[in-house]
């Protein structure tokens, strides 16, 4: 077993490695978020390597299969060797510069804003509370105003990289048709769907959001309930969330589709996330015809009987 250093000098000593003699081959590697895509990047940029960037859960599932009980580098790469001998490969789609780009600044400006959320939190807590000394609430004040300088910043930044783009800046367009994405969803469901291959069907946009359903169910006696597999990007999956909860308040069809899934029984999340996987298939449909957001594509409106 070999270990290189996960830097730029050790990936050029991986690609040695790997292309020694002039050989092609295929590599496997765990998604890590940036620890492993700069070695994605670097590996698929190298001529006679395929690379497949395999789902985690899928990896560690694979592994209990095989009755792996004990966890440290030389098992895991012996487990992503057998993954990638026994399961079909699926190559890595390798994204533009100005993709990575904004799915980075996406990201990042996730965090913010969920900083931005704790802090606002703080801040109503500490001015209702006596407790809390002048110091600590202006503090909190100085913390805010940087979140929200920061998160201005990179608002600006990821419009730059759309507008640099002529497709990311019609789908932007699109997005920003449907009741309820607001700029900063828009950018987070922009990006994370970027880094798809265009090839995807709309299924495999749902599974890549973990929006698939998935039942539990043996024989006659056992049925559990059915929910979201949860299976795949949670990015995206909460930035289709809070969309899907303003579309049921002011989108006439998204609003009479979700009472009527309330009215057979459905709970109130359960409708939620139904709401959210139908607003990901009329993404689908509006970024492959490039028509804006029409909700009688999607839901059947019936309006209420009247008197």
């Amino acid at each position: 077993m070999h270990c290189f250093a996960n830097t730029a000098a050790g990936h050029k000593a991986l690609l040695r490695a790997l292309t020694r003699k002039g050989r092609r081959v295929r590599v496997v590697l765990e998604a890590t978020g940036l620890y492993g895509l700069d070695l994605a990047l670097a590996l698929s940029a190298q001529e006679g390597i395929a690379v497949m960037v395999a789902n985690p859960r899928a990896v560690r599932h694979f592994a209990q299969a095989m009755m792996q009980r004990s966890k440290n580098d030389r098992l895991d790469a012996g487990v992503l060797r057998e993954f990638a001998a026994r399961m079909p490969f699926q190559p890595w789609a390798r994204p533009g510069e100005n993709t990575l780009a904004l799915w980075a600044i996406a990201r990042r400006l996730e965090v913010l804003v969920k900083q931005r959320t704790a802090e606002k939190n703080r801040q109503h807590a500490a001015r209702i509370s006596q407790a809390v000394p002048l110091v600590v609430r202006r503090e909190i004040a100085r913390s805010l105003r940087e979140l929200e300088n920061g998160i201005l910043r990179l608002r600006r930044e990821a419009r730059r990289c759309i507008a640099a783009d002529a497709r990311l800046q019609r789908q932007w367009e699109l997005l920003c048709s449907i009741t309820g994405v607001a700029e900063v969803s828009a950018v987070t469901i922009l990006a994370e769907l970027a880094m798809l291959p265009e090839d995807r069907d709309v299924r495999q946009w749902v599974a890549f959001a973990g929006l698939d359903p998935r039942e539990y169910s043996s024989g006659t006696s056992v049925r559990k309930q059915t929910r979201i597999s949860k299976v795949g990007n949670r990015h995206l999956r909460h930035a289709l969330y809070m969309p899907a909860l303003v579309a049921c308040r002011y989108e006439p069809h998204v609003r009479d589709f979700y009472q009527r899934l309330l009215k057979r029984g459905k709970k109130k999340r359960q409708a939620l996330l139904a709401v959210a996987r139908k607003l990901l298939h009329a993404i689908y449909g509006m970024f492959r015809t490039l028509q804006p957001f029409d909700g009688t594509r999607l839901f059947a409106f019936m309006p209420a009987k009247t008197a």
